[in-house]
């Protein structure tokens, strides 16, 4: 038994070529060119083009690669190349969402389905975001330098293209889980405001006069003060990577026993990402203290704070909500 991660392609102890199995959700043995071995061992066809160490659920594309309905033409080198990083943080992305038991349901499948446009913005403007189950990215935002220009140009404490994902497939599933005049509806305009207000307005508002004041009691991020929409799809964003990063916390048997002095502090500073029990409340008796230590870590390399946010009891009750939607979710599923 060797270790292997997420993204391996080839055992380093036997040379077998590995893959990702989306059906069981586990690295497996890929067939060779040439072997008979079970059904749905071959590589997607995508292995070099994009990167990708996921096995096809018959001979062609495997089940990420399949929803990308527009990649960047052969003769654009550049673009291509942001392909292969927006398709590995995609990946990511398709990952938790099948653990968490949300319907993944693909344009090739049904009109409306799930779709990824992953555009290169050096011949012609892009812009990132969701309209009508379609998620476009701008695959200059797989450029560091370019990400980080922005992020310190709209004052963001946080940005990446696994992020972005996260965010949109949020405004992707609003709809999904939250029926139209239902209880669920209602809760949601209680806690996220009412979505029917005009967003050209609110747009406009946010980047003449930015977010309100004392903000930081309500929303996860300055973004999300723009639109109720908005405020949904960060919150959503931020429980995928909480529920993430304690999974992966958990599976290298991560523990966070505190600093080694006795502190008066009214949040447990010790926690075992193992001990969580699923709901938000256990959640983030062991994400919060997992931050601090994770933080502290990075301002010692001279990094800026791996989790830059706070999360309030306001923001707290919008994750249960959250969390309650996708549990409902997946237990119909």
């Amino acid at each position: 038994m060797r270790l292997v991660t997420f993204e391996t392609v080839r055992c380093l102890n036997c040379a077998s070529e590995l893959g990702f199995d989306f059906q069981r959700l586990t690295i497996a043995r890929a067939r060779s060119d040439g072997e008979a071995g079970p059904q749905g061992a071959e590589r997607c066809s995508n292995a070099e083009i994009a990167a990708c160490n996921w096995l096809a659920g018959e001979p062609g594309l495997c089940a990420s690669c399949a929803i990308t309905r527009t990649r960047p033409s052969d003769d654009d080198a550049a673009g291509l190349g942001g392909y292969a990083a927006a398709e590995g943080a995609k990946r990511r992305l398709l990952f938790e969402l099948a653990e968490l038991g949300l319907p993944l349901i693909g344009w090739r499948e049904r009109e409306g389905g799930l779709a990824f446009d992953l555009l290169s913005s050096e011949r012609e403007p892009v812009s990132t975001g969701h309209a009508d189950g379609v998620i476009t990215l701008d695959l200059h935002e797989t450029d560091p330098a370019h990400r980080e220009q922005l992020r310190v140009r709209l004052d963001e404490p946080y940005r990446t293209v696994l992020g972005h994902f996260r965010h949109e497939i949020g405004h992707y599933y609003q709809p999904i889980l939250i029926a139209e005049q239902s209880a669920e509806q209602a809760r949601c305009r209680e806690l996220f405001g009412d979505e029917r207000q005009d967003y050209g307005q609110a747009m406009d508002r946010h980047y003449e006069q930015g977010p309100p004041a004392g903000w930081e009691q309500r929303f996860v991020s300055a973004y999300a003060t723009m639109h109720p929409w908005e405020d949904f799809a960060e919150t959503f964003a931020h429980y995928l990577h909480i529920r993430d990063t304690l999974q992966t916390a958990a599976a290298y048997g991560v523990e966070t026993r505190g600093p080694s002095i006795p502190t008066s502090d009214p949040v447990p500073l010790h926690a075992d990402a193992l001990a969580q029990q699923g709901d938000v409340a256990s959640m983030l008796d062991a994400w919060i203290p997992l931050t601090y230590a994770l933080n502290a870590i990075s301002r010692s390399m001279g990094a800026p704070d791996l989790y830059p946010f706070v999360l309030s009891p306001e923001i707290e009750a919008k994750l249960a909500f959250i969390d309650q939607l996708v549990k409902g979710a997946a237990r119909r599923a």
